[in-house]
């Protein structure tokens, strides 16, 4: 059996971490093998570029070199994490893939630039299944704040406008492929977000495998 790759994405404070532990258990208390990953991150390596892009002293403005970090720690997750869960049949939930790449860096640089860069990380691979968790940036700037006591990373630090062309590029992304992509209003409260998700999931990968009203 094929693995399924379901990712999540949004802007700052949408909650997809939350979203992303609450799917796992779910699917995980039905018997399934589950593998939970987020980027950048998710091996030694792409955890160590991630220190580097989110550390606002060290990170640069540049959108193409941001792009070509990005690029480096994704292509490493999916060749060591991604792809190997995959192939043992795992249902592999990330929080963030490829679309945060062309939100976040999708204004500092030609789109056909970023696509060549965004296919070197991926390997070709692309989600079955994406989330996006939408709310307005004030709304989720002002709860990344209140969740997090630590230094403001290198994108929470960036002002208004920035964060409303990446709202706004996330729901281009969503309005192009509306076979993969989900909105979910990420405003409304924690649990019927969660529900909202478990829905979408049993209908789209559980139909039939009896898996019940739990």
């Amino acid at each position: 059996m094929r693995g399924v790759f379901i990712t999540f994405e949004g802007g700052e404070g949408a909650g997809k971490s939350t979203q992303v532990r609450r799917l796992a258990l779910l699917l995980e208390s039905y018997g399934l093998s589950v593998t939970v990953t987020r980027e950048p991150g998710g091996t030694p390596l792409a955890e160590a570029i991630r220190g580097l892009i989110l550390t606002h002293e060290a990170a640069s403005e540049d959108g193409l070199t941001q792009a070509l970090l990005f690029a480096a720690a994704r292509r490493d997750h999916v060749l060591r994490v991604i792809r190997p869960a995959l192939a043992a049949g795992h249902i592999v939930l990330c929080d963030r893939f490829a679309d945060s790449t062309r939100a976040y860096q999708g204004s500092k640089m030609p789109e056909a630039e970023l696509e060549q860069v965004i296919a070197l990380g991926t390997d070709g691979l692309k989600p079955d299944l994406t989330f996006l968790l939408d709310l307005p940036p004030e709304v989720g700037l002002e709860r990344a704040r209140s969740r997090f006591t630590g230094v403001e990373d290198t994108f929470e630090r960036s002002n208004l406008g920035f964060h409303r062309e990446v709202r706004r590029r996330f729901l281009a992304l969503a309005e192009a492929e509306p076979a993969r992509f989900v909105h979910i209003d990420a405003s409304r409260d924690e649990a019927h977000v969660a529900e909202t998700i478990r829905s979408v999931v049993r209908a789209k990968f559980m139909a039939g495998q009896g898996d019940g009203e739990r």
